[in-house]
């Protein structure tokens, strides 16, 4: 599933996306949630952590992600106890681009509040990327697929939402088999992220 057909789902701007989202993600009480990251570089303007790191302040970057521990936690938490389970996949290219460094952070974070997370690498999604690279995934349950979308800087830029049945089950299938063929996150970040410097300040958000 390298493309979708836009003109079987509904455009939603990014308020209308948030929005809905927030509201979908918990009716879904005994289903599961399953994402699918594939870009090496998003821009997340507004979020305090993000804003530290493409100003170059690495340390504070990090403290910062450390304070969405309790608010990451209630959300799983609250996740858990209706039954949902949340799945996230993670396509990393070699060299680690500077975004993806601090992603991964963030990433530890939400698996240490209960977020099942597992790292693929690029190669492994070669064959499945011959006529493009794989979209931006979210599934919710068996009712709703949304394909992200970000505009040409890497800001979030609203989603195509899908409800057609086929859609949301090849997805879902898509991203449990990527999942299934994973490294959970926790080993791959002390192989390869917790001893990286820095980003150096000028690459940062590029």
């Amino acid at each position: 599933m390298t493309s979708l057909d836009d003109s079987l789902g509904t455009r939603l701007s990014l308020e209308d996306y948030r929005a809905d989202f927030r509201v979908r993600q918990w009716t879904i009480g005994g289903e599961d949630s399953w994402k699918l990251e594939r870009a090496q570089h998003f821009v997340e303007p507004g979020f305090p952590s993000w804003d530290a790191f493409a100003q170059g302040r690495w340390g504070t970057a990090l403290r910062l992600i450390r304070q969405e521990r309790e608010w990451l936690a209630e959300f799983s938490a609250r996740a858990g106890s209706m039954g949902i389970g949340l799945y996230r996949v993670r396509v990393v290219e070699e060299p680690i681009t500077p975004y993806l460094q601090w992603e991964l952070h963030l990433l530890r974070e939400r698996a240490r509040c209960g977020e099942r997370i597992r790292v693929v690498d690029a190669g492994s999604v070669a064959a499945l990327e011959r006529t493009g690279p794989l979209p931006e995934l979210l599934t919710l349950g068996s009712s709703t697929l949304y394909r992200i979308r970000y505009d040409e800087e890497g800001a979030l830029d609203g989603a195509i939402r899908f409800h057609i049945a086929h859609l949301v089950e090849s997805a879902t299938r898509l991203t449990r088999d990527l999942f299934d063929r994973g490294e959970d996150l926790e080993p791959f970040f002390r192989r390869r992220v917790a001893d990286l410097p820095p980003p150096r300040r000028g690459a940062l958000t590029g």
